[in-house]
């Protein structure tokens, strides 16, 4: 049995994959908005709520860490397609989302543009670690 130190390993990974040249402001915004969509599609992603010792209520997080990555404009078009062909859990961000203000026309600049034709700034993935490895192919850590 594992004790309570016992690193804990799992089996599944998050990660986001960020194009390497958007400004600081952009990276953790369009790193927010990517992972809201794996945790309100992916329910099994999310922990038990938190508590302080006065018993003050905090939202859950993700139960397990999440990796960010940052790559060429070509790595992203390359790991969304694999991510696709793995039938991985996928959101994207892309550039027309930084001209738009609200969640209708987020939705809408998306699907005006065909997926090979998207210009990805971000993807975020979940799934088995080998898988979402394979599809990050190519990808460095953020730094």
């Amino acid at each position: 049995m594992a004790s309570e130190n016992t690193p804990v390993r799992f089996d599944t990974k998050i990660a986001v994959l960020l194009r390497q040249d958007l400004e600081s402001w952009q990276r953790l915004n369009v790193t927010a908005f990517l992972v809201s969509g794996l945790g309100s599609a992916l329910p099994e992603v999310i922990g038990e709520p938190y508590a302080d010792a006065d018993g003050t209520p905090y939202l859950p997080m993700f139960r397990q860490p999440v990796l960010v990555f940052e790559g060429t404009k070509e790595a992203l078009t390359a790991a969304h397609e694999r991510a696709l062909s793995r039938s991985l859990p996928l959101s994207v961000f892309t550039s027309d989302l930084f001209a738009t203000g609200n969640d209708r026309d987020n939705r809408a600049a998306v699907r005006a543009v065909p997926k090979d034709q998207l210009d990805l700034v971000g993807l975020a993935v979940h799934g088995p670690r080998n898988a979402v490895d394979k599809a990050l192919k190519g990808a460095r850590m953020h730094p």
